[in-house]
């Protein structure tokens, strides 16, 4: 065998394993008991708005 086949072999059998792995590890995962997150604790989330106005800014007056 030529070291490029060899090399093929054993990266395609890690391969193979770790998905096996993966399966494994999801499986465990998706037989837990997931319980929903508890409502009543949450509190309301508050925003603040920040506005600022150039008083330096010129205008135009209306009447003059």
């Amino acid at each position: 065998m030529n070291r490029k086949r060899i090399v093929a072999i054993i990266t395609g059998a890690i391969s193979i394993i770790l998905a096996i792995a993966y399966l494994i590890v999801v499986q465990i995962l998706d037989y837990r008991d997931m319980q929903p997150a508890p409502i009543g604790q949450l509190h309301p989330v508050s925003a603040v708005v920040v506005c600022s106005l150039d008083i330096n800014q010129k205008t135009l007056v209306e009447g003059s």
